[in-house]
């Protein structure tokens, strides 16, 4: 009868997910980044973010955690870029400290180069520093659309602008010590403006030298400290070529900088909506890299497939390339969680979210001991 009833116990924690037959260090050898991208938490969230670290990043084995503060922090720096509800010193420790109980890497990132707001609405880096935008001709909508004559989307800020570097690395720095941090994330992605026509220091300049320069000048001062640099990879990708398109890949010739960055840049490879295999493409030029899906479970599950396949069938050389997994969820913290735990109406049913892929995703890596 104990047999029997050890050996129900013991399948029905394979069903549910919640038992792994890996050991850390065993499911570091399948899958070494097993990662989850997020929001920094408002104030009044840090606690339920807590206990999120504790409760489900944890017992998942996550051992990456992507935190997505631009200014969401109050920084000592240039406490004029700190937006509202900017997390404390305090707030952010609590964060840490949960963080290395449980084996979790911290990367923090602010957005570099594109996304310096959002549609019609400048960032705080433009709202405090205006003259830093790439394109300050074009005006914000009253009725923001897309596609739009500008080709608005995201503002950029200008690479050239004396001193610009001096501002960033000085709260990029700040950031990575608070969280202890032994890696940056620059963001880098959907960069639409660059090198435009009007700019009186880029314009003219070819547009993937550019894009290569700035990640040199964020990887080159972050070596400074030992410190890893982290981007997306879109840029890098020729979306013409490939038929990626616009979004998921560059339009406007920044792909070439692939072949000018250094080669221990980690790239996020990020795909959506179909799992696209571009993650050899970036091991094959000498990178590493992760790949990021986002709210599709069925692609979701299958990168998490191709990424063990890849590790699996590889050379030596390449296998060490192919990291591992980020699920990405693109909204405020708090919204997560209510669609995670089901609170309120706002949360959308279905398995087209990122909650839904996230348990999924990692329901995938749990069954990789089976």
């Amino acid at each position: 009868m104990r047999t029997c009833l050890l050996s129900f116990f013991i399948a029905s924690f394979f069903l549910s997910g919640s038992f792994s037959v890996f050991s850390q260090s065993g499911l570091d050898s399948v899958l070494p980044v097993r990662g989850f991208c997020i929001d920094i938490p408002r104030p009044s969230g840090v606690d339920s973010f807590l206990r999120f670290i504790n409760d489900e990043l944890a017992p998942r084995k996550v051992n990456t955690l992507f935190m997505l503060v631009d200014y969401h922090y109050q920084f000592k720096s240039h406490p004029e870029l700190s937006d509202t509800l900017a997390l404390s010193n305090v707030d952010v420790k609590k964060i840490v400290k949960a963080c290395a109980g449980n084996h979790i890497r911290i990367i923090p990132q602010i957005n570099m180069l594109g996304h310096q707001g959002w549609e019609e609405h400048p960032g705080k880096l433009l709202q405090v520093y205006p003259q830093f935008d790439e394109t300050p001709w074009v005006k914000n909508p009253v009725k923001y659309v897309w596609p739009n004559a500008d080709n608005l989307y995201c503002r950029s800020y200008c690479p050239l602008y004396p001193g610009i570097h001096d501002v960033l690395f000085a709260v990029i720095d700040e950031l990575c010590d608070v969280f202890e941090s032994t890696a940056f994330h620059a963001g880098m992605d959907e960069v639409f403006y660059l090198g435009e026509r009007q700019c009186p220091r880029c314009g003219g300049q070819d547009q993937a030298v550019l894009f290569a320069g700035e990640v040199r000048a964020i990887h080159d001062h972050l070596a400074l400290k030992g410190r890893e640099l982290w981007i997306w990879g879109d840029r890098l990708i020729d979306g013409k070529t490939t038929g990626i398109g616009e979004w998921e890949a560059s339009y406007n010739n920044t792909y070439r900088a692939v072949d000018m960055i250094p080669k221990d840049v980690v790239i996020c490879d990020w795909h959506y909506e179909r799992p696209d295999q571009t993650a050899v493409y970036f091991a094959m030029k000498g990178f590493r890299v992760v790949t990021c899906p986002w709210r599709a479970s069925a692609s979701g599950t299958e990168q998490v497939d191709d990424m063990v396949k890849f590790r699996k069938a590889s050379t030596p050389e390449m296998k060490v390339r192919f990291q591992g997994i980020v699920e990405t969820t693109w909204s405020s913290t708090q919204s997560f969680l209510n669609g995670y735990y089901g609170i309120g109406h706002q949360a959308p049913a279905g398995r087209n979210t990122s909650w839904q892929c996230f348990r999924d995703v990692f329901q995938r890596i749990d069954s990789l001991g089976n």
